[in-house]
């Protein structure tokens, strides 16, 4: 598990969105880590790729 602080605004549009939705802030919050971490992680590959290939190796 971890415990994450938020600025207050940040929670506030979650508790916002929850309500509005009827789902917990929780599983946004899931969402949003999920999908940032892919993001970095393709991010992280392609960079390692682009230099595999720019010092003559093959992806």
């Amino acid at each position: 598990m971890i415990a994450v602080r938020v600025p207050e605004e940040i929670e506030m549009r979650l508790d916002r969105l929850a309500k509005l939705t009827g789902r917990t802030k929780t599983y946004y919050v899931r969402e949003a880590i999920e999908d940032h971490l892919d993001d970095l992680e393709e991010a992280y590959l392609a960079e390692k790729v682009l230099e595999k290939v720019r010092s003559g190796g093959r992806s």
